[in-house]
């Protein structure tokens, strides 16, 4: 085991999003644990539930929150979390722990992996958050880094209003990031001004868009947790981009033109994660769509198609359309997750599901059936 590595410092901490009260009558309190064995999903789309996947001591790689998981190019799965007594795990696909390391993001929230001559990259986004010993929620402004996969600091970007894009009275709490195949990289404002904001590979500001103040308020974003870019159509990459609160997708060109609107009914959807033709995302929260209540510790992942339709809901309700029109989806009524924040799609099919606010539980494997 290397020794963890303490190279970047600052006082951002976890994100914590207010949960309300559940409804539906849904026993959503997780005092059973779903067994080893459970089957979840729908159609072609069903898994094997293994949540002892991960083979970690509580002592020596404590965990908050497991918010996001990304496959390496030697096959390994690389997590980050907001602990900061380790915030990166790698494990290889058994499970075991290979390495870990960094102390310096206390609202370690988004993880995306690059690719540049040969060489994998990580950027990690700090949204910005942390909690305080008598678990009072604190904030500061967030940052994005370039690391190699040891933790070595490549660059980092910091607040936009350091180069005049943001306004004085404008946050920066950033949760995502996505690289064009140009090397672009998208930073999404998710916990701040809810932008959109394109820099090159060097992190150089490009353009802006998104936000609150749109003439066509379908171009808005409203809590933009996520961004991805969506290379399934390759003569036509496009960006995902998550307006988490309106439970959607919007889609945008590479250089922030609104193209359409992917609505998810019930699901407050996390980033997209696109592999060959299937979009995988973690599902926060379920939400009754007519009266706009949430449901308190709940959650699921779902799976759209090449069309962007929903196959399966692993975790939720059986995908639903009438007329064309995908009906408001639920927690299924035994839980099995709690909070899913994201999907890491392995080589072999099988599914990583990080959980945040999950009695600081590991990653749960979803093996393919």
């Amino acid at each position: 085991m290397t020794s963890r590595r303490n190279f970047i410092r600052n006082t951002a901490m976890v994100s914590a999003l207010a949960a309300t009260k559940p409804v539906h009558g849904f026993n959503i309190l997780h005092k059973d644990k779903a067994p080893d064995e459970t089957i979840v999903g729908h159609g072609q789309y069903t898994y094997k539930v293994d949540k002892n996947w991960a083979k970690i001591s509580v002592n020596n790689t404590p965990l908050m929150n497991c918010h996001e998981m990304v496959q390496d190019s030697k096959g390994r799965l690389i997590m980050l979390g907001d602990s900061t007594h380790n915030n990166v795990l790698i494990f290889d696909k058994s499970g075991k722990l290979l390495d870990y390391w960094g102390h310096g993001f206390p609202g370690g929230h988004g993880l995306t992996l690059s690719q540049e001559g040969g060489e994998d990259f990580l950027l990690i986004t700090d949204c910005g958050w942390y909690q305080d010993r008598d678990g009072s929620n604190k904030g500061q402004a967030g940052q994005v880094v370039k690391t190699d996969l040891t933790g070595r600091l490549i660059f980092s970007i910091g607040h936009p209003r350091t180069i005049g894009v943001y306004k004085d009275d404008e946050m920066f709490k950033p949760t995502e990031t996505a690289v064009a195949p140009n090397g672009d990289i998208y930073v999404a404002d998710g916990y701040g001004s809810d932008y959109i904001i394109q820099y090159n590979s060097k992190g150089q500001y490009i353009r802006h868009f998104g936000g609150h103040h749109n003439a066509n308020k379908a171009h808005n974003l409203v809590n933009a947790h996520g961004v991805s870019v969506d290379l399934r159509d390759k003569n036509n990459p496009t960006l995902v981009c998550t307006s988490r609160e309106e439970n959607c997708f919007k889609i945008f060109t590479l250089d922030g033109k609104f193209i359409k609107q992917v609505d998810m009914p019930g699901m407050y959807v996390c980033r997209a994660v696109m592999n060959e033709k299937e979009l995988y995302a973690g599902v926060c929260w379920s939400k009754d769509a007519k009266t706009g209540e949430r449901f308190n510790n709940s959650g699921f992942l779902t799976i759209l198609d090449a069309d962007n339709k929903v196959v399966s809901n692993p975790g939720g309700t059986a995908p639903v359309y009438k007329n064309g029109v995908l009906q408001q989806t639920f927690q299924a009524p035994t839980p099995v997750f709690n909070h899913g924040h994201d999907v890491c799609v392995d080589d072999e099919k099988n599914l990583y599901l990080c959980q945040w606010n999950a009695n600081h539980t590991p990653p749960v494997k979803l093996t393919r059936v």
